[in-house]
């Protein structure tokens, strides 16, 4: 009772306004319907066997695993790890147990310690990877989802056609229905599980080479609120990205994080003289300068913008949310307003953004010169 009470009194305090951040909603008790399957081992006897296929769960007993625990048994057996606590739950079909431990283990030297990449991410392709040296490199987006929404579909039109369960008539499910929903379930899982190995092989690969990565903080939840792109932009991963190479750099590598500010305009800024471009559509896929007639691809150009801004972490301009260095001032160039227009009502055609409000005051930047931290090379 103590997390219900716990509950309500954040409600109560959002509520009249004495709690920050959203608002929140009246707490909810969770139901046993929609309820993750999961329980949570502290005491009793709590063992990975000797075997290295079978742990020992408390009123479990000894039960088989899918997979080996030699790695686990090794470290315990060596005394670098010691069992805490065992965590049971069922998810995508299958039942999982999963051992939180405390583990002596010694950090791993990166590749490249003193040379520092930026990655901007995109749908079309996954990730670009530009490094203070000036390699650029791209990473396909595999997209497992699109591949396989044939498969769904057909797996889905079989479920429609069978009888399945009305919680308001109280009716059951067929055998044929549960059957052809397990097929349809078995499809979204092997997506989830393609989408998770190829983001953990892409973070790993980057955290044990660059000794520093700079990442956008990207507004994912805001970008799903675009119904021609959500489908994309969820398959991508963009938020499993930054959360896996926040602690592999931290935890393996002892290496740094460093997160742009959310305003910073890694697109408009040229990354040969530093200019910054007024408006920037999303549709123009090609970076020209107007100041020093560079050209390059928009997506390269943000990388490379983004690999900047570790230098100038260092000198404490430029950076926001670093989360291993000490806290910088920030930079938010993609709203600095130099020259003030009459409010329009309506957006012009040609123009993104959407339409204005009239109380909104609308502005427009002409192309200006950056800092010289972010000039390197």
């Amino acid at each position: 009772m103590a997390n219900a009470s716990a509950a309500f009194d954040n409600y109560a305090k959002s509520k009249n306004g004495k709690r920050r951040g959203k608002r929140m909603g009246a707490p909810r008790f969770k139901s046993k319907r929609k309820a993750r399957l999961a329980c949570r081992f502290t005491t009793g006897v709590i063992r990975v066997d000797a075997d290295g296929r079978h742990v020992t769960l408390p009123r479990l007993d000894t039960i088989r695993t899918h997979e080996p625990t030699v790695k686990l048994l090794a470290r315990v057996q060596a005394g670098t790890a010691r069992i805490l606590s065992a965590t049971v739950r069922h998810e995508r079909g299958r039942w999982f147990v999963s051992f939180q431990a405390e583990v002596k283990r010694d950090l791993e030297r990166v590749a490249r310690p003193d040379v520092a990449v930026g990655i901007d991410l995109g749908v079309k392709t996954l990730a670009v990877m530009a490094d203070s040296t000036g390699e650029i490199r791209t990473v396909a987006n595999p997209g497992h989802y699109d591949r396989a929404r044939r498969q769904l579909r057909r797996a889905s039109r079989t479920v429609s056609r069978r009888q399945g369960p009305d919680r308001r008539t109280g009716q059951k499910p067929s055998k044929r229905w549960e059957k052809a929903n397990a097929a349809r379930n078995k499809v979204h899982h092997r997506v989830a599980n393609l989408r998770a190995d190829a983001l953990h092989k892409l973070t790993t690969a980057v955290a044990a080479e660059y000794g520093t990565v700079v990442v956008e903080d990207l507004n994912v939840a805001g970008m799903l609120r675009n119904r021609r792109l959500a489908r994309r932009i969820a398959d991508a991963g963009f938020g499993e990205i930054r959360r896996q190479l926040t602690y592999k750099t931290r935890q393996r590598h002892a290496t740094r994080t460093i997160t742009a500010d959310r305003w910073y305009p890694s697109s408009k800024t040229c990354s040969g003289c530093g200019a910054v471009k007024a408006t920037l559509s999303l549709h123009v896929r090609t970076y020209q300068c107007d100041a020093c007639g560079l050209v390059i691809d928009r997506d390269d150009n943000a990388a490379l913008n983004l690999a900047a801004l570790a230098a100038a972490a260092t000198t404490g301009t430029g950076v926001a949310g670093d989360q291993d260095a000490q806290a910088v001032s920030k930079l938010r160039g993609a709203d600095q307003k130099t020259r003030t227009t009459r409010p329009r009502r309506k957006a012009e055609a040609s123009r993104t953004g959407g339409a204005t409000l009239p109380h909104q005051r609308q502005t427009e930047a002409r192309d200006r010169t950056q800092a010289e931290a972010l000039t390197l090379w």
